[in-house]
């Protein structure tokens, strides 16, 4: 087994250019500003706002969500791939693993939500205000869970498994690239059973804990892998674009070829199918019980305003780019797998917006410039964390025993 995974069918083209170059430094500041600025804009409109901070807050958590299950994705990517030992997509393993081991800058853009909970703050989660709670017997029997010390605790553990999850797979990888040692794609395969369990666990309670609790009464036992199928793809869509981009740049361009576009278009548009699966189950199982404390989080978003953006949702997120992805010609060609990747984004903001701003705003939009603030403002503080992580390290696993296999594959 050592013997097979030393052979490399092809070395990595000479001639491509597998570093981000001296522009990756004056990029990574310009998206630090940006996002500072950003973020300053954010809170100020916020503040301005007059509603004790509950859109800013709400916003901010939006985005962060947004962001943040890019990462997760990438990070249940990378596992997966090695899991299942898979080569074809080798040549691609490392902008993942990038997103992945951005977990850092993740951590710290989660201070503004874990340090008001702690502060006793219930612009946020309904369930911090005691007085509240005190009135309410079913959020009095949830009171131990749903309390700040307990979040914080679970806050702490999810972040930190999942930081030492990004940067076990990020360690590795580049120690192989300096040493060529093999074993280090045995241990890691080894481990990514063991590393999909703990995703599974933690990325479950968490969905539960950050957006699912803000509706405290409400529950459902399927959100955790609605909220994990969203994050996938979101993960395949940015990572079409960061591959597209970087090509665009002269970087990778005789690494990725049309064959891997066209298997990540395939995996897209699987997990766009799965997501719309996972949305219709939840609903159908609550629709038909009928139980007031499930059915009410529904009722909501099927009425006034938000019955739109429901709409929007079973169109734009799943029956438009399922008949839009669905022909082999739609995967193969790069406009249209760019088009439907930014698409896909923005559906998936969409979709987090579906899920938390109705709890907040229940006869109207609550869509204006404190979103477009933050939006700009922690994405570029995430471009500047990716930026900062790949830094003028390789773009590509050169010393990955399977690297051969994928730089030579073809869809057959």
């Amino acid at each position: 087994m050592h013997e097979n995974l030393a052979q490399n069918a092809a070395d990595q083209p000479e001639s491509d250019q597998l570093t981000l170059g001296g522009f990756a430094r004056p990029l990574a500041w310009g998206a630090w500003l940006l996002g500072t600025a950003g973020l300053a804009g954010g809170a100020v409109l916020g503040w301005l706002h007059g509603d004790d901070l509950h859109h800013l807050f709400a916003s901010y958590l939006l985005n962060y969500c947004f962001f943040l299950s890019i990462s997760l994705g990438a990070l249940f990517a990378v596992a997966v791939d090695h899991a299942a030992r898979a080569g074809w997509n080798v040549n691609l393993r490392r902008m993942a693993e990038i997103m992945a081991a951005n977990m850092p800058c993740l951590i710290v853009l989660f201070l503004p939500i874990i340090v008001p909970v702690l502060l006793g703050n219930h612009s946020l989660y309904a369930w911090n205000d005691r007085l509240a709670v005190a009135g309410d017997a079913l959020l009095g029997r949830k009171a131990v869970y749903l309390s700040p010390g307990f979040f914080g605790i679970r806050c702490v553990i999810y972040l930190l498994v999942w930081w030492l999850l990004g940067r076990f797979y990020w360690t590795r990888s580049l120690e192989q690239d300096r040493t060529g040692d093999p074993s280090l794609t045995l241990r890691m395969e080894r481990l990514s059973p063991i590393a999909l369990l703990l995703y599974a666990v933690t990325v479950t309670f968490a969905s539960f804990d950050w957006l699912m609790s803000l509706s405290p009464r409400w529950y459902s036992t399927i959100f955790g892998v609605y909220f994990y199928s969203g994050a996938v793809v979101a993960f395949f869509a940015a990572i079409i674009l960061a591959a597209l981009i970087l090509q665009r740049g002269g970087r990778l361009k005789a690494s990725i070829s049309i064959e891997h576009y066209h298997d990540l278009g395939k995996l897209l548009f699987a997990f766009v199918i799965f997501w719309g699966y996972i949305a219709f189950s939840q609903y159908l199982l609550m629709w038909y019980a009928n139980i007031p404390e499930e059915t009410e989080w529904y009722l909501v978003r099927q009425s006034g305003p938000w019955i739109w953006v429901s709409l929007v949702l079973l169109f734009g997120n799943l029956l438009l780019p399922f008949c839009g992805l669905l022909s082999r010609h739609a995967k193969r060609w790069k406009w249209s797998l760019a088009f439907w990747a930014v698409w896909l984004l923005v559906m998936h903001w969409i979709d987090l917006y579906w899920i938390i701003m109705p709890n907040f705003s229940r006869q109207g939009l609550p869509l204006g410039a404190v979103d477009a603030c933050l939006f700009v403002g922690l994405g570029g503080v995430y471009l500047a964390g990716l930026l900062h992580v790949a830094g003028q390290r390789p773009l590509l696993p050169v010393a990955d025993p399977r690297l051969g296999e994928s730089l030579a594959f073809e869809n057959t």
